[in-house]
């Protein structure tokens, strides 16, 4: 398992570009969300299914059922590679 912290102060593209540098279509991942409410912290586990502009596809599932816009990611950990 590897893990990637995104910065706080990085934006949806320089996210998007550390989130390809570390993961390939077909990883089994883990994603945190960022927690920018104070509110309970979410995570997400699937297998990545597109490096999409504007969010990471998991599982083949549209953003708003399932996948993560690359803004809202806090870690991402590669639980399986492809």
């Amino acid at each position: 398992m590897t893990e990637l912290t995104i910065p706080s102060e990085a934006d949806a593209g320089r996210a998007a570009e550390l989130v390809s540098d570390h993961i390939e279509i077909g990883d089994t991942v883990e994603v945190r969300e960022a927690d920018r409410t104070g509110g309970e912290e979410h995570t997400l586990t699937g297998e990545v299914t597109g490096l999409e502009p504007g969010y990471l596809e998991l599982d083949g599932q549209p953003l708003d059922e399932g996948s993560i816009r690359y803004d809202e990611i806090h870690t991402v950990t590669r639980i399986e590679s492809a």
